[in-house]
């Protein structure tokens, strides 16, 4: 096989039956589709199926703590997590840039099948892409996730004033983890991205009556899942500044750099709202778990003006309006 991918490798032929077959189906191994056609038979359900599609795109493929492929199973695995789903099936599609490394992306792959079997789902379809050199971001997956649903919907209308909210870990370590590894301003740090399946996380809340809403704080951080809440609740929030945790390494590049770890993406974390009597519960469940040992109650939901303040580690007060620009593009 060649040692760069050609734009033949998506014309169909030799190369592209090549590519499939030495790099995905072999790469895959347990996970990869019992059968190539176009299109898989899904066994019978015994629970409500759940969908969720994305398209990844992160820049660089790979930084400290993952990588492309790992992150696009945590990514879809998550969407459906925090839907109340636990994920089953994942089709796969891998849009490549002329000329990239074929090592490279059995790497990536590679890394998408650990984290496919870790996390218990199969690829049961995919397609390959070549586009021209140039018009491409070297990489870019999109992956379609199928789940059954394992506790009832949760809806944002179902939030109350009183409600607290909940964090499992430290937020924006995965921002600052590929910013750093952008190398763009000459910074170096031991920053390791969160990238990480949050389902064990989403289980141990299922069983609470009073969880109200989860969500994965990704582009935009819990600071754009606090106004969505808003919004879709149709109230205010508060967040206690003190409470929220950022591990020192990344509040300082956030520091330098006029970054608010607020805003970044965590690709391995769970914002819960769940009734003020259970919160504490909720807390305990977590912080019995390796991926919540950091976890915090971090705010509650208020009646009133439908917008998040941050109550500051001074005393002060500052509102946290919605994400405007986008601080980091190509973060997940």
């Amino acid at each position: 096989m060649n040692e760069r991918v050609l734009l033949a490798h998506g014309n169909g032929g030799r190369l592209m039956r090549g590519l499939i077959d030495e790099i995905f189906v072999r790469t895959l191994g347990d996970a990869a589709p019992e059968y190539l056609s176009d299109a898989s038979a899904l066994p019978a359900a015994s629970a409500t199926l759940m969908a969720t599609t994305d398209g990844f795109t992160v820049e660089p493929l790979e930084f400290p703590g993952g990588d492309l492929g790992s992150l696009a199973v945590h990514g879809s695995v998550n969407d459906l997590a925090v839907a109340g789903a636990v994920a089953r099936w994942l089709t796969l599609a891998a849009i490549i840039e002329e000329g990239f490394e074929i090592d490279r992306l059995k790497r990536l792959v590679a890394s998408f099948a650990r984290a496919a079997l870790q996390t218990g789902v199969r690829v049961v379809a995919g397609d390959t892409k070549v586009v021209p050199h140039g018009r491409g971001g070297g990489l870019y997956l999109v992956v379609t996730g199928i789940g059954e649903r394992a506790r009832e919907a949760l809806d944002l209308r179902r939030i109350q004033a009183g409600d607290a909210l909940l964090v499992s870990g430290p937020v924006g370590d995965h921002g600052v983890a590929v910013l750093l590894a952008r190398e763009e301003f000459g910074m170096r740090g031991e920053v390791r991205s969160d990238s990480a399946s949050v389902l064990d996380l989403c289980r141990a809340l299922w069983s609470i009556a009073g969880l109200r809403f989860v969500r994965d704080p990704t582009r935009g951080g819990i600071a754009t899942v606090a106004n969505e809440v808003c919004q879709g609740a149709g109230l205010g929030i508060r967040l206690f500044e003190a409470a929220i945790p950022v591990r020192a390494a990344t509040a300082s590049v956030c520091e330098m750099l006029g970054y608010d770890p607020l805003y970044l993406a965590c690709e391995g974390r769970a914002l819960a709202v769940v009734a003020s009597d259970e919160a504490e519960r909720a807390l305990q469940r977590w912080r019995q778990l390796p991926a919540g040992r950091e976890a915090s109650i971090i705010g509650r939901v208020e009646s009133g003006a439908a917008r998040v303040v941050l109550e500051t580690a001074l005393g002060g007060e500052r509102v946290l309006d919605e994400l405007f620009d986008d601080p980091l593009p190509r973060i997940c």
